[in-house]
């Protein structure tokens, strides 16, 4: 999922569970063990998710559950910031495009 596609301003813990595919009960429990994810609530008590927080929880799911990551070792990775997975995805043209871009600025500051 890409930051871009995220339109609304808060998601519902219901809205967040399906587009992940897992119960809200697992969204409430990596809530209370990851501290950088923080929905808001409302008077009610439900919980709002904002786009920041949803790409948080797709990193999360994708050291968990696809990485086969433990708890821990999803934190130690979060944490060292040597996992950055919600970065838009470039196709081969657009990559090639920017790091020639980079490289004339490069040789630029010669």
């Amino acid at each position: 999922m890409k930051a871009s596609e995220l339109t609304k301003l808060y998601y519902s813990i219901g809205e967040v569970a399906e587009m992940f595919d897992v119960n809200t009960s697992l969204i409430r429990f990596w809530e209370k063990e990851f501290p950088s994810i923080k929905p808001k609530k409302n008077n009610k008590g439900n919980r709002l998710f904002s786009p920041k927080s949803v790409l948080e929880l797709q990193n999360i799911y994708q050291l968990v559950k696809v990485d086969g990551h433990t708890l821990e070792g999803a934190k130690k990775a979060l944490k060292s910031g040597e996992v950055i997975l919600t970065q838009p995805e470039l196709n081969k043209e657009e990559l090639i495009g920017r790091l020639e871009g980079i490289r004339e600025k490069l040789r630029a500051l010669r």
